[in-house]
């Protein structure tokens, strides 16, 4: 496990990080496939709907509560990042003390 593991795991949170930054400011490059789909369905929708001179209320919402399912993925996602960054730092500062206590001195 060593520090490449945390590098490594440093990495994908600052990724993760961006990505959710992104998803708040509207951008849908982070998005998964199903959830650029749920949001290319309700854009269609209620420019079918505006067009027609309807309300846009429900592909609001759809847009809305996809945006927000998105955000709470990534959330998600980066908190289980620092559980398995925190793990590995705590097993990493365990094995040293293990090694440091079994030394000569």
């Amino acid at each position: 496990m060593g520090n490449s593991d945390i590098r490594r795991l440093d990495r994908e949170i600052r990724a993760t990080e961006k990505k959710l930054e992104a998803v708040r400011r509207g951008e849908s490059w982070p998005m998964n496939g199903s959830e650029r789909r749920a949001m290319a369905r309700a854009l269609a929708s209620g420019s079918y709907r505006a067009a027609r001179g309807r309300s846009t209320g429900r592909a609001e919402e759809q847009i809305d509560s996809t945006g927000s399912a998105a955000e709470m993925r990534l959330n998600a996602e980066l908190t289980a990042l620092h559980g398995e960054r925190q793990r590995l730092t705590t097993e990493a500062a365990r094995d040293k003390a293990q090694r440091k206590s079994s030394g000569w001195f």
